[in-house]
């Protein structure tokens, strides 16, 4: 009888798309969202961890890293390619129009075997079709997964995005 050991990965994500600008409540985004209420909600779930997350995870387990996803340094990036998820990639596909976003006050976070991201784009950042996200780590440029879905056309207004990476 082979034994087998199986570890998840479940991500799910949750874009929020409000008519206001962030950029005001910087640094106090709670603010924001107490004071103002999307028009649309999207939320999903599933992605594609990259190989090159996977070997930066395991590098910061054995000390080989110093590259920690934390709110100087973790990031939320959105583009417009919709080219198919693989694990060998290492980035956006997008050609141009991609952004990378620093993480809200108090993220990322981490309980009950499970990672939080939360970045805000406001009216002046990523106008344009959203087809594809990663969550990226900006000193070593390595992104942990990426997924490709439409998720509509922004232009203007803030979209936060939130992404929770459970283990289990």
């Amino acid at each position: 009888m082979e034994k087998r050991e199986l570890a998840n990965w479940l991500c799910r994500f949750r874009l929020s798309k409000y008519q206001e600008d962030i950029e005001p409540y910087r640094d106090k985004e709670t603010e924001f969202h107490r004071l103002f209420k999307p028009y649309e909600v999207i939320k999903g779930e599933g992605n594609c961890l990259l190989n090159t997350g996977i070997d930066e995870m395991w590098d910061l387990i054995v000390g080989d890293s110093t590259n920690h996803f934390n709110n100087t340094t973790a990031q939320i990036g959105v583009g417009d390619s919709n080219t198919a998820a693989s694990a060998s990639q290492t980035d956006l596909q997008a050609a141009t129009n991609k952004t990378y976003k620093g993480m809200e006050s108090g993220y990322p976070t981490s309980t009950a075997q499970k990672a939080n991201f939360k970045s805000s784009f406001g009216a002046s950042d990523a106008n344009y079709t959203w087809n594809e996200w990663v969550v990226k780590q900006s000193t070593s440029a390595k992104c942990l997964n990426r997924k490709v879905e439409s998720l509509g056309t922004k232009s203007g207004g803030t979209w936060t995005l939130e992404v929770n990476i459970t283990l289990s």
